[in-house]
Parts: C-alpha cells; structure tokens; sequence
C-alpha cells in the first residue's frame, strides 16, 4: 500500500518508539488480510486503486491538556538570542519534517514519528501562570519568545486560541514578545500586535521554507501556503508591525537552491529581514528524515545527506554551539555568502527588526500601586 496515502498530509512516514521507551512494537502480516485480488471480487477495490473500506485512513489528531506550571521556559545557549520563551503547544499539526522539536515528544513516552503531529498538548491555565511569572519580585523583563519549538499558529489554534490569551496577557503587562510562526493566521491577531508593536514591543517571523507549493505539500503538509505566509508579511507589515522572514532549514540540493529567490519575495513583501539556518538532526529527526527522502527524493536521498554530513564534520548532526545553526564546510560558507549578497542586492541590509523595549513593564503590584 503507498505509505504516502495512508497517512496524507502528514510529514513522518512511521511512528517510530521514542529513544526512552524499553519496549518495541512492529507491524507483522499474519496471513488474514484479503489480497488485492480478493477485495477486487469483493466490489472493494475503488476505482483510484485505494482498498477501499480496507483503507488505513491518516492518524486523526488528538488535543490533550497539559498542567504545566511552569509556563516560561528558560535557557542560557550562547547561540540563541532570547533568555526565555513561551510554547503554548507540545507537539504540531503542521507535520514540518525535519522539525528539530520532535525528539521531544520521546519524554512524553511518545513516538517523534506521526504521535508528534497528532497527539497535541495544549497549555491549560496559561493566563493564571503567566500572571505569576510576571508578577513574581524576582521576576526581570526580557523578550518573551513564542515559536522556538513548536508553532503557535498551528491548526489547533483556531479553536484554542492558547496564544491570543497569551498575547492579550502581554500587552496587558506591557511585555516584549517575538513570534516565530509559519501560521498565516497570526494575523488574526493584529488587533494585539499592532499596539504591542506600536510600543516598541513586538516583532514577528515567518518562516519561509519553499515557494514550490508542492515541495512544501511534502515537507511540511499542513502549513500555510508559501503564498499566504507572504501576503501575511505584507499584511503586518502594512498595519505597522516589524515584520521579517525565516528562509529555514536550507536543506542541500532540496531547497537551498531558492535561498535568494525568498529573500527578494520577503524583500517585496515588507520584511525587514530575511535569516536562515541549516537542516538540523538530532536524535530521532535524523532517521525520520532519511525515511522521507527515501519515500520521496530517492534517487537523490544519497547526495542530500552526503553533503549535510560534510557540513556536519563528517555527521548527521553537530550540535556544537556556534555552528549547529549554520553548519561548517565548502557548501555552509558558500550559503552564508549567497545569503549576504542577496540580502544587499534586495536591500535588507539596512533594515533589520528593532529591538524591543523593556522599559514600559508594569507588573499588577506595580499597576495597582497607581491607584
């Protein structure tokens, strides 16, 4: 059966066992199936060649609460510019293949495979425990980014709006928020966005992977159109909200070759800024990976991670700080330079996304203060 049909519009080919599971489970044909002759006697055979009732239908997606206390995640890497962030989900629709969050559904107990795109975890109480971070005494103001792990304008969003009472929290407080997203539904919110940005505290990232409508359909199904991402840059960037572009991951010899094509369709758009990084493997993503290109690139899959590993010091992945974004070698430097040429040619390097104020904070105590 053509794995690419059972599990339509999702990105992971298996649902493999995460690392920390001890047990193993597999698939095996006991002899009791019908064969395609079989269910062609029967009437089930459909005219399309699908089995029929027979037919393995897509994983339907499952949205679980998650009671985290701790809604602000911190970290201290060199390489990333935040402190903290905000990920209102565990898990993403948007089924993006080679997403670096995977691995962290294995401490769920959960496969990376097709339970990371089905089996969503959403915030509960995020209103209450964000007003207890900020109102905490030791608490100090930093950008507060959403996006760095799973996407808050995924799917599920649209009924759950975990991020809108994020966002309607924030500026309530006055408190700088970035947004990674490849939603075009974050303009939803411009009615939050527009004054928090008009404040100096807000700035907003799309991530732009493909103009090939088809290549993304592959790599990452049930996102946003590469269209519709950049009629959403030109949308915030009309309304005045500081607006740039995340051509990422640049996977060699599958999308790196539309590096300057993004960057001057951001440029068109509005975007202040275009970035990117390199494909990323840790952990389970590696073996994922692998699996699609072999379902969809194979006579190519070969070439793709023969020079990743060139830009890896011989690996699938480096995780070495410094690097693990922009990877080593002929082909990482060549992509860094093409990336700094065609920002200039399009003009983006004067441009650039603001930094966003700390200073206008006011925590409840505060606020309460005034009257």
């Amino acid at each position: 059966m053509n794995r690419k049909e059972v599990h339509k519009g999702r990105g992971a080919v298996s649902n493999p066992a995460g690392r920390f599971e001890h047990h193993r489970s597999a698939p095996v044909d006991d002899g009791w199936a019908p064969s395609v002759g079989e269910l062609g006697e029967l009437g089930e055979l459909g005219e399309s060649g699908d089995f029929g009732e027979f037919e393995e239908s897509s994983p339907e997606t499952q949205f679980l609460p998650d009671r985290t206390k701790n809604l602000i995640a911190t970290n201290a890497s060199p390489d990333i510019p935040f402190s903290q962030s905000i990920n209102p989900y565990k898990g993403c629709e948007h089924g993006c293949i080679y997403c670096y969050a995977r691995p962290t559904h294995a401490y769920l107990d959960l496969s990376p495979g097709l339970d990371f795109e089905t089996r969503i975890f959403y915030k509960t109480g995020v209103v209450e425990r964000l007003r207890e971070a900020l109102d905490h005494p030791r608490y100090t103001c930093s950008t507060l980014a959403m996006g760095t792990n799973t996407d808050p304008y995924q799917p599920g969003e649209r009924r759950l709006e975990i991020t809108r009472r994020i966002l309607e929290t924030l500026l309530e407080y006055r408190h700088p928020v970035s947004v990674v997203t490849k939603g075009a539904a974050v303009v939803r919110d411009l009615d939050l966005l527009v004054p928090l940005a008009e404040q100096g505290l807000a700035v907003v990232m799309l991530s732009v992977t493909t103009l090939d409508n088809g290549l993304k359909n592959r790599l990452e199904p049930r996102t946003a159109s590469p269209g519709a991402r950049l009629r959403a840059v030109r949308t915030l960037h009309e309304a005045g909200v500081p607006v740039g572009v995340m051509a990422a991951p640049m996977i060699p010899y599958i999308n790196d070759h539309e590096l300057e094509r993004i960057v001057e369709a951001a440029a068109e758009a509005g975007a202040r800024d275009v970035r990117y990084t390199m494909l990323r493997l840790p952990y389970e993503v590696k073996d994922l990976f692998r699996e699609w290109l072999a379902e969809h690139y194979p006579l190519k899959a070969d070439h793709v991670m023969s020079r990743v590993r060139d830009s890896r010091r011989g690996k699938d992945y480096d995780a070495q700080w410094g690097t693990r974004m922009r990877g080593e070698g002929a082909f990482a430097d060549l992509l860094a330079r093409r990336h700094q040429v065609a920002l200039r040619k399009y003009g983006l390097t004067e441009r650039g996304l603001p930094t966003l104020r700390t200073d206008l904070f006011r925590p409840r105590t505060e606020q309460l203060g005034l009257f």
